[in-house]
């Protein structure tokens, strides 16, 4: 089994220093996980380094590790963005939890016409806490170094990130194709359209399409919005590396 993996604040390493893990997260640590002195730990800080260590402290508010070995994670040519409309029910943290595993930089929750859910006020900084708290557990589940950025857009702050990306796709049914090699930049950043459960309005399309965005085919079947941007994710990791 893997060594587990907490999160902590911390900009530099070096063997031999004492890294901690604090607060809730250090309550989770031992009071849940029940680890102890003299197990081997993985800390990350959330921004791509990693320390493997001992447990030298184990106290309800600390965890002490004392690192053996500095980690970090490989750098990438391409930075993936999802934009993932709201969805009702536990399918939208399903949908940000798989796309977390997978290594997705940032998910954008977006209010598309067609979701049934919207998001006003407090419940909407709430629901978007809840996205942000999946991604950071999926992070740990997942072993990764790097948890990703959760924002929020509307129809139109998404339009305005089109146009900031190398390569922007739209997931849609009616598309023509597949992702080819020729939609994918040779580097930088990647940004995919998911819709929710009644698909993307033929309104939005069509201004997405206008700003730069490709539609595009991930699957020969119509994917739920808790799956569509995982596959899209894996198929995109396919073809960059290909690139490489």
């Amino acid at each position: 089994m893997s060594d587990a993996l907490f999160l902590a604040e911390f900009d530099d390493a070096a063997v031999g220093q004492v890294v901690e893990v604090t607060g809730d997260e250090a309550r989770h640590a031992v009071a849940v996980r029940r680890i102890r002195t003299g197990e081997r730990v993985l800390v990350a800080n959330g921004r791509g380094m990693a320390v493997r260590g001992t447990v030298v402290e184990a106290q309800k508010n600390r965890l002490a590790v004392e690192t053996e070995e500095v980690l970090a994670s490989p750098p990438r040519l391409h930075r993936f963005l999802v934009v993932q409309a709201l969805a009702k029910g536990d399918r939208s943290e399903r949908a940000v939890e798989i796309m977390t595993e997978l290594g997705v930089d940032e998910i954008i929750a977006w209010q598309a016409s067609r979701s049934i859910v919207r998001w006003h006020g407090e419940r909407g900084e709430k629901s978007l806490a809840k996205w942000a708290a999946t991604a950071r557990e999926a992070t740990k589940q997942s072993r990764r170094f790097r948890v990703p950025e959760v924002t929020f857009a509307t129809t139109s702050q998404g339009i305005e990130r089109i146009g900031s990306v190398a390569s922007a796709l739209v997931l849609h049914e009616d598309a023509s194709g597949p992702v080819t090699p020729a939609a994918i930049p040779k580097a930088g950043e990647v940004l995919c359209i998911v819709g929710p459960e009644g698909g993307i309005s033929p309104e939005e399309l069509e201004e997405f399409e206008a700003a730069g965005a490709i539609p595009v085919l991930v699957s020969d079947g119509v994917l739920r919005t808790s799956t569509a941007g995982a596959a899209a994710l894996a198929q995109l990791q396919l073809l960059t590396a290909s690139l490489g």
